[in-house]
């Protein structure tokens, strides 16, 4: 197989964005990680042109809204819950699935606002999240040589070598997944589900060998209470009880798949990318001079950057000056994936300089990648103990040096799948083999997340309070 070129596959710029300083595929003659080459690049250029071709997932409002909102995050006013699968696949773009999510996240946002009386942010991991870097750019199964699993936006998880081949098609049924995904999010978040009638079963037995189940008990009751009241006193009227705002989130990894949609738009300055609300720079893809960095560089988009090991305070900074050198707040959201270790060494000399240089950023905490190992049995887990571990040490520093953190970025799924150890339900290693589901990382089941919520909630009432 021949070795991944240092840049992407040509793609024809097309006439009206010559001579313009950036523009959506500036990027492509930057160095890229992350991207192997397609070997069918009239196919590529044809489902490229097809997709840009394509009308937008999302509106600009909807972006300046969501921009809005974490700017009051930026504030201390508000805080950011972001969560979803490590990597969606098209085989898992289902009602049930999407149902589970929805119902999720709305109850880890009840909680939160419950518990800590601040709004709450919501931002899923979906209707994008195709794509996903790996440490390796090959792997062997039964002796056999191939492209490692890059998300079903890029290749297929069958362990074959013509499977592994990137395929252009896959940027076109990325959309359409994601178009069928977001068109039933807002179905479900306009008329009905998002109704507080409807998330209401509320799971307790899971919290009774937590050491605050009878909080959460006492929780669970307040916030039927709450709704039942307000529904008794004001009958069909009260219409935030029946809409709720979710965004959408990916990281820009595939650029083929986020230039391609990426728009001016009537009446306002500047680039769009409308595949999704808020996307997010990975940690092997910040390369200061490379194409991702450069694609950021010119969207109006929210923009997370994830920082962890190598930990590098200069290359932070210079990102953060070129992605946002306005310093716009609301603009960026810096998460911090430190691994549970490592925060009280890293964490405070990055907050240090960041407000010396006057970022506005929104502090978030990725508990989850930084924590992953490897069992006897050579499974992929992570410990709830650690992702709480590294959230309450990220807490602590944040407080120590007068910071906010306003928000929690995790890999998580409204089903009942084993995948991480440890919670209120003590799930061992053994336990993992019984419904463990992801093709990449593991991740937070439905009563885990729940928990992990509570002990969130409780953790900024210790800082904030």
């Amino acid at each position: 197989m021949s070795p991944k070129p240092k840049t992407a596959n040509p793609i024809e710029i097309p006439k009206v964005l010559e001579g313009e300083g950036w523009h959506p595929l500036s990027w492509s003659n930057k160095e890229i990680q992350q991207l192997p080459a397609y070997p069918d690049t009239e196919a590529l250029q044809q489902a490229y042109n097809k997709l840009r071709s394509y009308p937008p997932l999302i509106t600009s409002w909807e972006i300046e809204a969501l921009r809005e909102k974490l700017a009051s995050v930026s504030d201390g006013k508000s805080f950011l819950l972001q969560g979803g699968d490590c990597a969606e696949t098209f085989d898992a773009c289902k009602a049930p699935k999407i149902v589970n999510l929805l119902k999720l996240m709305l109850q880890m946002s009840f909680i939160l606002v419950h518990e800590m009386g601040t709004p709450i942010v919501r931002v899923g991991r979906i209707a994008g999240q195709y794509a996903k870097p790996r440490s390796k750019d090959f792997e062997t199964i039964n002796g056999v040589e191939m492209l490692n699993y890059r998300g079903d936006l890029i290749n297929s998880f069958q362990p074959s070598r013509e499977a592994r081949i990137p395929d252009p098609n896959r940027l076109i049924e990325a959309y359409e997944k994601s178009a069928l995904s977001l068109n039933f999010l807002r179905a479900l978040s306009d008329e009905g589900f998002a109704d507080l009638q409807h998330p209401e079963q509320w799971e307790l037995d899971f919290m009774q060998n937590n050491e605050f189940y009878k909080e959460y008990e006492a929780m669970v009751n307040s916030i039927h209470k709450a709704i039942n009241f307000m529904e008794t006193i004001t009958p069909n009227t009260f219409s935030t009880l029946h809409k709720v705002d979710i965004y959408t989130s990916h990281e820009a990894l595939n650029l083929y798949y986020d230039s391609a949609q990426t728009k001016r738009v009537p009446r306002k300055t500047g680039w769009f990318n409308l595949s999704g609300h808020m996307v997010w720079l990975g940690n092997r893809t910040k390369q200061l001079d490379g194409a991702h960095v450069e694609y950021l560089s010119g969207i109006r988009n929210p923009i997370g950057i994830k920082v962890g090991p190598p930990f590098d305070l200069d290359e932070t900074l210079a990102i953060l000056d070129k992605l946002n050198p306005s310093h716009e707040s609301g603009k960026i959201v810096l998460i911090t994936r430190m691994g549970v270790d490592n925060v009280e060494k890293h964490l405070p000399s990055f907050i240090r300089a960041v407000k010396q240089n006057g970022h506005p950023v929104v502090w978030s905490c990725d508990p989850m990648h930084g924590n992953t190992f490897a069992t006897v049995n050579n499974v992929k887990t992570r410990s709830f103990n650690h992702i709480l571990n590294e959230i309450k040490s990220t807490f602590a520093v944040h407080r120590a040096e007068g910071s906010y953190l306003g928000g929690v970025h995790l890999e998580l799924t409204g089903d009942n799948v084993t995948e991480c150890v440890g919670g209120a339900n003590g799930l061992n290693e053994k336990g993992l083999d019984r419904n463990y589901e992801t093709y990449c990382d593991p991740r937070l089941n439905y009563e885990q997340s729940l928990e992990m919520a509570f002990l969130v909630a409780k953790e900024w009432n210790k800082s904030y309070r």
